[in-house]
């Protein structure tokens, strides 16, 4: 059986902004889905602690309000979305995550923040991150339009059920990986382990080339120092004691 026809887990945050160092998570979603078996989902409403600006709340639709009376404490949701991906890790599944260095960034910040354990400290090793915006832009590096979720599902035919949240498109994450692996040999014959070895480096690869852009592009020069190349992870930076 190769990785894309076996168990996935999907995983989504929305949040309240992209800066992975200081946003907070909103909603979470991680679904397991394929292999045969039923999809199982669980999703997360977040009161943040923080406003969630304007902007925010247009794409996902939660405002500061509705998560202050119907959101739970952000450490409860954290440590609940941690060990739920700890779960699925443990039983072998591959982490589906749409842009993860983002979201993976996030969710290690906010344990951080919270006193919670870190999940990359908990899985170690074990860790394996299928992502399909760094397979989509090593298979097709060349295709020129947008690489959003939603352009991706489009681009790959992957139903995508209400964009912008969580549970859907932690869902469609899972889709277009299938998808990615039905559509590419090269991708399907790949373990998990090298899989997610090969993405660290296809991920580097993006980075460097997209800041190499941005260098020599008029008005965008400043942008490359923005580029992160680290991929699922940005490794967190211990400040000076």
């Amino acid at each position: 059986m190769s990785w894309h026809t076996g168990r996935l887990a999907g995983f989504d945050l929305e949040t309240t902004g992209v800066d992975v160092e200081n946003d907070r998570i909103v909603t979470a979603c991680v679904v397991c889905c394929g292999g045969g078996l039923p999809t199982r989902s669980a999703t997360w409403l977040a009161d943040p602690g923080i406003e969630i600006p304007e902007e925010a709340a247009k794409v996902h639709g939660i405002t500061t309000e509705k998560a202050r009376t119907e959101g739970r404490p952000a450490a409860e949701v954290i440590e609940q979305v941690i060990a739920s991906l700890l779960d699925a890790v443990e039983g072998g599944l591959p982490i589906v995550a749409m842009n993860a260095s983002f979201d993976l960034t996030v969710l290690d910040r906010e344990a951080r923040r919270h006193g919670a354990m870190p999940l990359t400290d908990l899985i170690g090793e074990e860790l394996r991150v299928v992502d399909p915006r760094v397979l989509d832009k090593h298979i097709a590096k060349y295709r020129s339009g947008s690489r959003t979720l939603t352009a991706l599902c489009a681009t790959y035919q992957v139903a995508l059920d209400g964009a912008h949240s969580a549970d859907a498109d932690a869902l469609a994450a899972c889709r277009l990986a299938w998808r990615m692996g039905m559509v590419t040999p090269t991708l399907a014959e790949l373990s998990l382990a090298q899989l997610h070895e090969k993405q660290i480096g296809w991920a580097r690869e993006q980075g460097e080339s997209l800041a190499a852009y941005f260098r020599r592009t008029p008005g965008k020069e400043e942008q490359a120092d923005g580029v992160r190349t680290e991929w699922p992870l940005i490794p967190h930076q211990r400040s000076a004691s």
